[in-house]
């Protein structure tokens, strides 16, 4: 299937724990926490307690919550391609949601519009959904599954891509970019560090970065896949 390059959002999120430590869990959230982790901990490493597991709690959409997304669109053709990249990122998480929303929606506008992210249908997809039925957000048509056939859902996944049909396997983005060649800018932070970032430092724009990153890399690694030449790092542009 080939679908235009300029018909594609590619995105990417953040998620951080809903409290910055499980002690200031209100009592019904640790009581849940601690059935949670005790699937987690079934071949635990010594030491490790539901307490000092919770920096985990970001990746599950019931004890998680988003704060960034980024997002990217393909303009123009060639080696003068260039991609265009937008954040939303704020304490808020309904907000920041909503306005996510929105944009989804006065871009979907025309047919054959898509997403695109690396283990989207595995993660990000599902878990925007997720938080935003919590909040009551109405989720855009792009992205909700209901009632629609496999083949409506206009979703596309680089680690599915990659996988050619192989189901056994994970392969990070990072990874994947260097398998394929694709230079990527040195990290500040990685994934494992955004929580810290977030509670401990409070530095937003350091994730917004490493987020965009991500963003630009999702790209480039759809365009190898695809045949095409790669963005140049001057044809990267941020948008407020």
């Amino acid at each position: 299937m080939q679908v235009p390059l300029s018909n594609i959002l590619f995105l990417d999120i953040e998620t951080v724990s809903q409290q910055s430590s499980f002690e200031e869990l209100p009592e019904e959230w640790k009581s849940l926490w601690k059935r949670k982790a005790e699937q987690l901990l079934r071949n635990n490493k010594e030491g490790e307690t539901p307490e000092n597991i919770y920096g985990r709690a970001g990746i599950y959409a019931e004890f998680g919550k988003i704060i960034c997304i980024s997002c990217g669109i393909l303009q123009g053709a060639g080696t003068e391609r260039k991609i265009i990249l937008k954040s939303f990122c704020c304490d808020d998480e309904k907000q920041l949601l909503k306005d996510f929303a929105d944009m989804v929606n006065k871009w979907n506008i025309g047919p054959g519009k898509y997403l695109c992210a690396h283990n989207g249908k595995e993660f990000d997809f599902p878990y925007l959904c997720r938080r935003m039925t919590v909040h009551a957000v109405e989720i855009p048509t792009l992205l909700h599954l209901s009632g629609k056939k496999p083949w409506e859902v206009n979703h596309l996944d680089t680690m599915e891509l990659w996988k050619f049909g192989d189901f056994k396997s994970y392969t990070s983005l990072n990874l994947l970019a260097h398998t394929l060649g694709i230079q990527t800018p040195k990290d500040d932070i990685d994934g494992s560090m955004v929580g810290d970032v977030y509670w401990k430092e409070k530095s937003t724009a350091r994730i917004v970065t490493y987020c965009q990153k991500d963003v630009v890399t999702v790209a480039q690694v759809y365009l190898r896949l695809q045949g095409e030449p790669l963005i140049s790092n001057e044809n990267i542009e941020i948008r407020d």
